[in-house]
């Protein structure tokens, strides 16, 4: 039974042969070339497109699995659609922070500040809400008192003021982060949350990305060498942030002009860990200020050194990770103790 609503169009809606080119079933359908997928994301980032067929592209994606020139093509459509800084902003160091921690807390920020502090400039962007039940990386910086920009003007002056800002995806490309709140309506993750993080919307020349399975490393590797990254580091983070998981083995990819390389950064902390009730940014104040309580925390502080060294490993070329762990904690040692009050 037809919906009386419902008015049959005269002519084949402009999205209709990019559903059709993934959906056209085994031997039909087949992958987006770069420029189609930037022509389709275009489209949908304009509001060209109607919502059901959005939710079909999405999810056919997610069945066969995004390719690296499709990602790159959806990157190619979010660079030219967002808005751009009224002034050139140069930033050393982009951080994508897109998951929220759900299981410990989000030791990761302290490491952005000792990267700061040693002169890097580092631009944060992430979109909150979409998955329940995880403190986001907005809220917990707000809760710290540290930067979190309402536009490019505000990055700018934080950049230079601190080294360190955080700029909501809402604020730079509303309609991407739309996109992202669609999970709790579809029920799984799309390739948006993907493409999300090798956006690096100031072109920085060291980009540093976190992953949900290990799988993921080499599409975000070839991505990221058809966007022509300098470099980039990619790694299974905590909760899918970049934060180095202190009582596992992780693997490090690592691309530098055009090169892959992977090494191991071992384990620190032998067995398991006991999960935390609910993700807090308490305990990264304590541990910052050396208060009560401070040292006990050998978990936290592992996930500081583990994370600034393998940033600090993108940052600098050649450096080895022992070296890089040194530095990381000499950072620590130097740190402005005052900065969380």
């Amino acid at each position: 039974m037809s919906d009386p609503g419902f008015h049959s169009p005269e002519l084949e809606h402009r999205f209709a042969p990019f559903v059709r080119v993934l959906g056209k079933g085994k031997s039909g359908s087949r992958s987006l070339s770069r420029d189609e997928a930037r022509q389709a994301f275009g489209m949908i980032l304009r509001g060209e497109t109607e919502l059901v067929q959005v939710g079909a592209f999405l999810m056919l994606l997610r069945v066969k699995e995004e390719t690296g020139e499709e990602l790159a093509g959806f990157v190619d459509a979010c660079r030219e659609e967002m808005l751009q800084p009224d002034a050139p902003l140069q930033a050393d160091l982009d951080w994508s922070s897109y998951a929220g921690k759900r299981q410990q807390h989000p030791w990761f920020i302290l490491s952005l500040m000792l990267l700061a502090q040693a002169g890097y400039r580092v631009l944060v962007h992430g979109a909150d809400g979409h998955t329940l039940d995880r403190l986001y990386t907005e809220t917990a910086l707000q809760a710290l008192g540290l930067p979190v920009a309402d536009g490019w003007g505000q990055v700018g002056s934080q950049l230079d003021t601190v080294g360190l800002s955080y700029l909501p995806l809402r604020c730079f490309c509303r309609p991407l982060h739309e996109l992202i709140q669609l999970r709790p309506l579809l029920g799984l993750r799309s390739p948006v949350n993907t493409l999300t993080r090798m956006l690096n919307p100031l072109r920085a020349p060291c980009s540093i990305q976190s992953i949900f399975h290990p799988a993921y490393a080499q599409l975000h590797q070839a991505t990221d060498e058809l966007l022509g990254q300098p470099r980039a580091l990619v790694f299974k983070g905590d909760s899918g942030e970049v934060e180095i998981k202190p009582q596992a083995d992780t693997r490090l990819h690592l691309l530098c002009a055009a090169q892959r390389n992977e090494f191991v950064l071992p384990r620190t902390l032998p067995g398991r860990v006991e999960q935390v009730l609910r993700p807090d940014v308490a305990p990264l104040r304590v541990l910052w200020r050396g208060l009560a309580g401070a040292a006990d925390d050998g978990y936290g502080l592992s996930a500081v050194y583990a994370t600034t060294a393998a940033a600090l490993t993108l940052l600098q070329p050649g450096l080895d990770p022992a070296a890089a762990r040194e530095q990381a904690k000499s950072l620590w040692r130097d740190r402005d103790t005052a900065r969380l009050d």
